[in-house]
């Protein structure tokens, strides 16, 4: 960890966000696919322990730590991500057609702040290229032992008009939920203009009703769907999708993701308004994403599967969400602070915390 931490500080704050990135991936990816080396990695970073298992939406996690969408976008490093320690890979943001994103640059650290700014714009290759790499993987089943839940996250292309989004929506579902283990809408992402109005709840209710439709016409077994909401959402607007997500039994909420508050932040502000617009991700979320979860646990009881994720950083992090009410935990900026070896370090922590034996 200190190794990372000299060469994050030292280099990689001074390379391009988005470029660190890809070369961080892509050496992962790399790793995973030398036999000896992937099977030496599995053994020192995945060691089995059972009380970190988890069951949710029906299946069963070797851990309640994933990786939130947005890191990998287009499936590309799923048994990589899982070879590291990681219990869940959510791939994606990912929509029906492809498109390049926003103009970089476009993700940004806030170093003072352990915070990233992005403005990505759900930059991927589209449903049917991920769908087929998905598929691909699958008939491969690389990843020895247990299959790797795979969560899938689907969001609406840019150039297609709100009032054509539910369509846009159906065709991702239509091509990626015979590939998902479960099916996040996301309607949350700051980045493509006008989709958090999808949040309110008449709109809602609409994409919601037609997804899940529509993953049952494709399927044979029940894909769980879950929706993603924003930090940015009021109390009440919270409670409203918690009792709409009930009504229409949706499996789940994922909360929650990027903020475009840019409140108590240590970062020079003269350095934040350079960065300019997009979400911000990482420790500045922490209060609030927690708020929500109680929020939705107290307002859901059981009836909902509730992912939190916003400012988780420690074992101690995940701990608390667990105890807050959440089945399982999401994390992506951390990760991009800390290292590989971060998902590893966190569950042998958190094992120990769930125990109450010795680190």
């Amino acid at each position: 960890m200190r190794v990372y931490r000299r060469l994050f500080d030292a280099v990689l704050t001074r390379t391009d966000a988005e470029t660190a990135h890809r070369l961080g991936l892509g050496a992962m990816r790399a790793a995973a696919r030398v036999p000896g080396l992937a099977a030496a990695g599995r053994r020192r970073t995945c060691p089995p322990d059972a009380a970190l298992e988890v069951e949710a939406l029906g299946l069963r996690f070797p851990s309640p730590l994933g990786i939130a969408a947005g890191f990998d976008k287009n499936a590309k490093g799923v048994d990589a991500l899982v070879g590291l320690g990681f219990g869940f890979v959510e791939v994606g943001t990912v929509t029906a057609q492809p498109q390049p994103g926003s103009p970089r640059p476009r993700l940004f650290r806030l170093p003072a702040d352990r915070a990233v700014v992005n403005r990505m714009g759900f930059n991927n290759d589209g449903a049917e290229a991920v769908a087929q790499r998905l598929a691909q993987r699958l008939a491969q089943r690389r990843t020895p032992g247990q299959p790797v839940v795979v969560g899938v996250n689907i969001g609406r292309t840019k150039v297609v008009p709100t009032a054509a989004a539910v369509s846009d929506y159906e065709a991702s579902t239509r091509l990626l939920a015979p590939h998902a283990d479960y099916l996040v809408v996301n309607v949350s992402s700051p980045n493509t203009p006008a989709l958090r109005d999808l949040q309110a709840v008449e709109p809602l209710r609409a994409l919601l009703t037609a997804v899940r439709a529509q993953a049952d016409a494709v399927t044979e077994d029940r894909v769980p769907l879950l929706v993603k909401i924003a930090p940015d959402l009021s109390d009440t607007d919270v409670l409203a999708v918690a009792d709409l997500a009930v009504e229409l039994g949706v499996d789940g909420i994922v909360a929650v993701n990027t903020t475009i508050g840019r409140e108590g932040l240590r970062s020079d502000p003269a350095h934040v308004a350079a960065v300019g617009p997009g979400g911000l991700s990482g420790q500045p979320l922490r209060q609030r994403s927690l708020q929500v979860l109680r929020l939705l646990r107290e307002r859901a009881g059981d009836r909902l599967t509730l992912i939190s994720v916003g400012g988780v950083w420690t074992a101690e992090d995940v701990h608390e969400r667990l105890r807050t009410g959440a089945d399982l935990v999401q994390a992506y900026t951390a990760f991009v602070y800390e290292g590989p070896s971060w998902p590893a370090r966190t569950n042998r922590e958190l094992a120990a915390l769930r125990t109450g034996s010795p680190r």
